[in-house]
């Protein structure tokens, strides 16, 4: 299953280790710079997880993954920020991520459990649909 992983952060070192780090690990990835860019990749690419900072210029990863979850229902989001704050992990849970992982991210250990316990979700709904289109209709 090739896997497909869009990273939202503003600071391009933060994008770029992320971006090859998961490519190391045999995802394929995309990254976008703030929360507009990466409406118009979602809109270009298929994709099935969205890692995204929260604290952004332009659109910020909350207002990011909310249109995520109205327009991508199927794209399970991961959260990373610096700005610890109840209000911003109370949006992220209330809005439907996956999980947030706290900044700076010197261990990416937390985060490649995340991305694993989504891709584990997403095979597990794949064999269930692949489940379905072999059994017979019911007359």
């Amino acid at each position: 299953m090739n896997v497909h992983i869009l990273i939202v952060d503003d600071e391009v070192e933060i994008r770029e280790m992320l971006s090859r780090h998961f490519r190391f690990l045999g995802y394929s990835t995309d990254t976008a710079c703030n929360g507009r860019e990466a409406l118009e990749k979602l809109a270009e690419t298929k994709t099935d997880i969205v890692i995204s900072d929260i604290m952004m210029p332009e659109m910020n990863g909350i207002e990011l993954i909310g249109v995520v979850r109205e327009e991508y229902p199927g794209i399970h989001t991961i959260m990373i920020t610096g700005y610890v704050t109840l209000v911003n992990a109370m949006a992220a849970m209330r809005l439907g991520a996956d999980t947030m992982v706290f900044k700076p991210l010197e261990d990416l250990s937390q985060l490649e459990q995340a991305v694993q316990r989504a891709v584990e979700r997403i095979q597990h709904w794949l064999n269930l649909l692949n489940e379905l289109r072999a059994m017979k209709p019911v007359s």
